[in-house]
């Protein structure tokens, strides 16, 4: 209403344009969004071959400390490289996200923002957490078992996770990102400003005017004086606050889908924002022109993104409890397996004999034909251990497997529903806007209603 408002202002002739709707075009542009989250997505498995030839050459060097710490060296590695890879993409997700919106041709500006909100977040989503995924929900699960193991090219073994588990993996992944995300990206976001606004300011320098004899120097306007000094400073588009909305949401993402691996995430973007919000007030003060206000009722669309990150980390949550996290093992071995229940001796603790329960038994006369190893080893009929639910004879997953993925799935569909169901409850009791804002805006409706029916109506004899 407001753009078509401010057109008619500008051109008393305009024709308001017309909605369109193309189904060819918009099939083209689902097509180009799932190429792109394709591209994405194979940049995710790039990391994890990076982590799988990095954790061979790590096992293979002349550091003990390298060979002994490869896994979470590899890890850590792999982390660095998937920042680089998050800042490297987020400005061709910009662009795309562009390229896109024109396709689209939307009438409005506020439609072209809300297009290229959606998509800038998808992309932005599956750059900060393809690999996050692969490693709380498909590390050490897709890697076969010994005699039978997945390999790239035939050759590198697909990695395993730490031994305390993949969610000590999930946690290191996310703290180096987060740390580096927190500082260097901090860092960057206000010295690039800070460089261009003391360039600017050097270039733009005026000249002081020779003043001839008897001349009188002119008063300056303050008003003029103060437009200069804006006018001196950077630039800004209509990405600069869309720039922190973005941020933010993707901040909120990392400390709630999987805050059950990290759980100090929500204190170190507490301690980050403390710090940030002060660096964006000089940044827009100082380094950067006054933006040009617009009128809004809300956030817009960037609400419907925050509702649907609430349900992906209520999902996230749950799989990593369930799945990434030894907790749902353990409590079926305790109440199912454990000296408690099947002995009855309740002088012990439940859990002892866990880890032995946990692992299978795999004979080494059934390694692979060209796996090395000692000449006859083979033929002493020794056997090793390894983490997993499957049979000694034929490696098939053993009745506990489906015991404990039954458990999974159970809790799995119980926690979403409790968990939703008091995310619907907190959002019902907690008002969305305070009582004492929503009496101010009251009260001054009707002051400002009440002085211009002063003049309106009629006074009373």
């Amino acid at each position: 209403k407001e753009e078509l408002a401010m057109e008619l202002i500008n051109n008393l002739q305009h024709e308001p344009r017309q909605y369109q709707h193309s189904y060819f075009r918009s099939t083209i542009i689902l097509l180009l969004v799932l190429l792109m989250i394709a591209v994405l997505i194979g940049i995710a498995h790039a990391l994890v071959i990076y982590r799988v030839i990095a954790m061979a050459l790590f096992t293979q060097s002349n550091f003990a400390f390298l060979r002994e710490q490869a896994n979470t060296m590899a890890v850590m590695t792999g982390a660095v490289l998937h920042y680089i890879t998050i800042v490297v993409m987020t400005k061709v997700n910009r662009r795309v996200a562009l390229y896109l919106c024109d396709l689209e041709k939307p009438r409005t500006f506020s439609q072209r923002e809300n297009n290229f909100t959606v998509k800038i977040f998808t992309f932005q989503f599956f750059t900060n957490f393809s690999s996050l995924i692969y490693i709380a929900f498909f590390l050490g699960r897709i890697n076969g078992h010994p005699g039978n193991y997945v390999r790239i090219a035939g050759k590198w073994r697909l990695e395993e996770c730490h031994p305390s588990g993949c969610i000590t993996d999930l946690f290191i992944q996310m703290a180096i990102i987060m740390m580096l995300k927190q500082t260097i990206s901090n860092v960057m976001e206000y010295l690039v400003p800070w460089i261009a606004h003391k360039l600017r300011k050097k270039q733009q320098r005026p000249k002081k005017r020779c003043m001839i004899l008897g001349e009188e120097e002119e008063a300056e306007d303050p008003c003029k004086r103060q437009w200069l000094s804006n006018y001196q400073l950077n630039e800004v588009n209509i990405f600069s606050l869309f720039d922190e909305f973005l941020e933010m949401v993707i901040q909120y993402s990392f400390t709630t889908i999987f805050v059950a691996a990290f759980p100090l995430a929500p204190l170190l973007a507490f301690c980050n924002n403390l710090f940030e919000i002060r660096l964006d007030a000089i940044k827009m003060m100082r380094l950067c022109r006054r933006m040009v206000p617009r009128k809004a009722n809300d956030i817009g669309i960037w609400l419907h993104v925050l509702e649907a990150i609430g349900i992906l980390a209520v999902i996230g949550n749950g799989l990593v409890i369930a799945i990434t996290s030894n907790f749902i093992p353990m409590q079926v071995y305790k109440y199912t397996y454990s000296p408690c229940m099947t002995e009855n001796n309740t002088g012990v603790d439940c859990l002892t004999g866990y880890i032995n329960h946990s692992l299978s038994t795999f004979r080494i006369q059934d390694f692979e034909p060209y796996t090395n190893g000692e000449p006859g080893l083979a033929l002493t009929g020794l056997c090793c251990r390894y983490r997993d639910y499957r049979n000694a004879d034929d490696y098939s997953y053993t009745v506990q497997f489906w015991h404990i993925f039954a458990a999974r799935l159970a809790f799995l569909i119980l926690f979403e529903h409790v968990a939703l169901c008091v995310k619907l409850i907190a959002a019902w009791y907690v008002p969305d806007v305070p009582q004492r804002v929503k009496n101010e805006l009251l009260d001054r409706k009707h002051s400002n209603l009440h002085e211009e029916l002063r003049w309106v109506m009629p006074q009373k004899v």
